[in-house]
């Protein structure tokens, strides 16, 4: 097998790693372009996979410091960018924790890691490495690959939540609540988010977007439906789809793609958070 069908081959999961790491897909497609050339370079490489996960994560870790430096600056919350996953570029999702390390809900948690910790959490979980795996990627002792990954896991695992439903049963669920929104029903919509419930709008200073987060129920319902319903939307479609592989919402406006985001469920079914991209430059991947 040549370098090129060697690459190729590998090219789905080395880009499903670095959207991990990076949140942006933008970003990971630049990465994966290093890193091919990389390996156009290299010579007697004994483990390919091996060799080129291992310059994808650490191309990964020195764009997360300066990435967060923009992400610091930026306009409004920062929300990690959202894409379609139906057509496998982002390598397998045959596992619940390869399905959640892709979440929108899932990569907001991950910007509190440390890179490190974020590159251990995402080679285990999403990837299925041991850690004498992932310690020989980071180049440490295996003892602190392990504790690396446990430590991602305490903090990522205090603001998990889990909803024990299947996607076709949030689904529905989701298809309600966009029924609801397009009727103006606020009882319905207080109904199924929690009291504590908050809706999070990344705009980025391109696209309207809340510059904070909206908190409570009766403020959320209020919010959903006032911007379906705003007199500016002409001929706003509002529509369910799935996005980073859980079940989300899409709205145009004209036909126009001017907003993505996904309702994440708390144990209790109700929706705790709502997470909508309204920046141009972040909805190219959606569709």
């Amino acid at each position: 097998m040549g370098k090129l069908d060697r690459f190729a081959s590998n090219r789905p999961r080395l880009l499903g790693l670095a959207y991990r790491m990076l949140g942006e897909l933008a970003e990971a497609e630049d990465v994966l372009q290093d890193a091919y050339l990389r390996w156009e370079r290299s010579d007697g490489v004994e483990v390919p996979e091996a060799w080129l996960t291992t310059v994808v994560t650490n191309l990964c870790l020195n764009r997360l410091t300066s990435a967060r430096a923009r992400r610091e600056q930026y306009v409004g919350t920062w929300l990690p960018e959202p894409v379609a996953v139906l057509d496998g570029r982002l390598g397998p999702l045959e596992t619940v924790e390869q399905r959640e390390s892709l979440s929108l809900g899932m990569l907001v948690l991950l910007e509190r890691l440390t890179p490190p910790e974020r590159a251990a959490f995402v080679l285990r979980e999403a990837f299925g490495h041991s850690h004498r795996e992932v310690a020989g990627i980071l180049d440490v002792e295996e003892a602190h690959a392990r504790q690396l990954y446990h430590r991602a896991r305490e903090r990522v695992g205090e603001e998990r939540t889990r909803f024990s439903a299947s996607p076709e049963q949030r689904s529905r669920m989701l298809e309600v609540f966009l029924s609801a929104a397009l009727r103006g029903d606020l009882a319905t919509l207080e109904h199924m988010l929690a009291e504590d419930a908050v809706s999070w709008a990344d705009g980025g200073g391109k696209a309207a977007a809340a510059a904070r987060p909206v908190h409570g129920r009766v403020r959320v319902a209020r919010l959903v439906s006032g911007l379906v319903h705003h007199p500016r939307h002409t001929g706003l479609d509002l529509v369910a789809g799935t996005i980073n592989g859980e079940p989300g919402f899409l709205v145009r406006d004209g036909g126009t793609l001017i907003a993505a985001g996904v309702p994440e469920f708390g144990p209790d079914g109700l929706i705790v958070a709502i997470r909508t991209v309204t920046n141009p430059d972040k909805l190219t991947h959606v569709v």
